[in-house]
């Protein structure tokens, strides 16, 4: 296992798809000093089409070494709790254009929410300097991995269990929040802990990250989809809907459909299309949506993990039977948000942006003023002083 050859091959690789951000010319060579592999647990876990399964590094060092550094676009599950990914190493890519968006700078105070196995605080504390990172970590087992590694690299960071959703460390405002696990809705006293002028950078509802700035009275924060990709869910929220098939089936039950019409539209681009997908996600937030193609084309089906279903079939022709059940017309509100989509001239997720107020959270499409916007649905919890 030549982890050497591995991080230079990753390294050329994000260099050669213009990952390595002229903005921050500083994190290539934090990356460099401190490679994933020095904050990664000798247990990582691979999914294997069925399940999730241990890679240890004494027993298979090439497999370990290949779910660190295969992709710069692929997390290392470190944590796997009752059959699904609770925490990981994000991947490079993304932990890089995450740093990139929070603009941080020598000096700057930062808090680093759900610190994980400490990778992203060392990076911020190389940038920062010594005693200006501050990470929380819910779990405390994951806290004493990250205190002890961020130690054995002889940065000075201090790291705290902690559930940053009520509690804030004390000490000041920070320059920079930069959180590593998905939130619906940004907890107010993120915005809070933040000076005026300060950023937030956070993964939303697991669709992509955003940077937000705080206004200079404190009272709003506001900003862009930064980047796209994954994150773990928040562990104090509600458990996210199944999804697949098994999550329509539990909500739909056996029952017959209360509703059926003719849509006159090809599907294909729900599997296809990003740009729509984070739309409609956007617009109909809690709708669980799977797809499957036959020989009339493709399928859909959708729920609300609650009392709602649509299922969209192909008849072959170009249209679609649609129908429905439960409290709400799920499959219309979706194709209500695609219609809408349209004639918003199919804009793409780097249009989008997040405005927080102590009232209200809501997403926008262009302008933070005057642009069309969502509300924010889930709980933000505040955090007590």
């Amino acid at each position: 296992m030549d982890l050497v050859k591995r991080r230079a091959l990753l390294d050329e690789a994000m260099d050669a798809r213009g990952d390595w951000p002229e903005r921050s010319a500083w994190l290539r060579e934090a990356v460099s000093e401190l490679p994933r592999d020095l904050f990664a647990p000798d247990r990582l876990w691979r999914w294997d089409g069925h399940a999730y399964v241990p890679v240890d590094r004494r027993t298979d060092p090439e497999g370990w070494a290949e779910e660190l550094y295969g992709s710069q676009d692929s997390a290392a599950v470190t944590q796997v709790s009752g059959g699904l990914p609770s925490s990981s190493l994000s991947a490079q890519g993304v932990v890089v254009d995450m740093l990139d968006s929070l603009r941080l700078e020598p000096g700057h105070r930062v808090w680093d929410v759900g610190g994980g196995q400490g990778w992203n605080a060392a990076l911020a504390a190389r940038r920062a300097g010594p005693g200006r990172v501050v990470s929380t970590e819910i779990d405390p087992e994951l806290a004493a991995f990250a205190r002890g590694r961020l130690a054995a690299a002889g940065l000075d960071v201090r790291t705290l269990v902690a559930d940053a959703t009520t509690t804030v460390p004390g000490g000041g405002r920070f320059d920079r929040v930069i959180a590593a696990y998905a939130v619906e809705r940004v907890p107010w006293a993120w915005v809070e802990a933040t000076r005026p002028g300060g950023r937030i950078v956070y993964p939303w509802g697991r669709l992509g990250h955003v940077a937000l700035t705080v206004a200079a009275d404190g009272r709003r924060a506001s900003g862009y989809v930064q980047g796209l990709g994954q994150f773990m869910a928040d562990r104090t929220g509600p458990v996210p809907p199944t999804a697949g098939w098994a999550g329509y089936r539990a909500v739909r039950g056996e029952g017959p459909a209360e509703t059926e019409r003719i849509v006159d539209r090809d599907l294909t681009p729900l599997a296809s299309d990003w740009d729509l997908t984070f739309a409609l996600r956007v617009a109909v937030p809690d709708a669980v949506i799977t797809t499957g193609r036959d020989a009339d084309g493709l399928n859909a089906w959708v729920h609300d993990g609650a009392a709602s279903w649509a299922v969209f079939s192909a008849t072959g022709d170009g249209a679609t039977v649609l129908h429905q059940g439960g409290e709400r017309r799920i499959g219309d509100e979706l194709m209500l948000a695609w219609a809408q989509w349209e004639g918003h001239r199919r804009p793409d997720p780097y249009d989008y942006g997040i405005t927080v107020t102590p009232e209200r959270q809501f997403a926008w499409l262009r302008d933070a003023d005057d642009g069309p916007r969502w509300p924010l649905h889930g709980k933000a919890a505040p955090a007590s002083p």
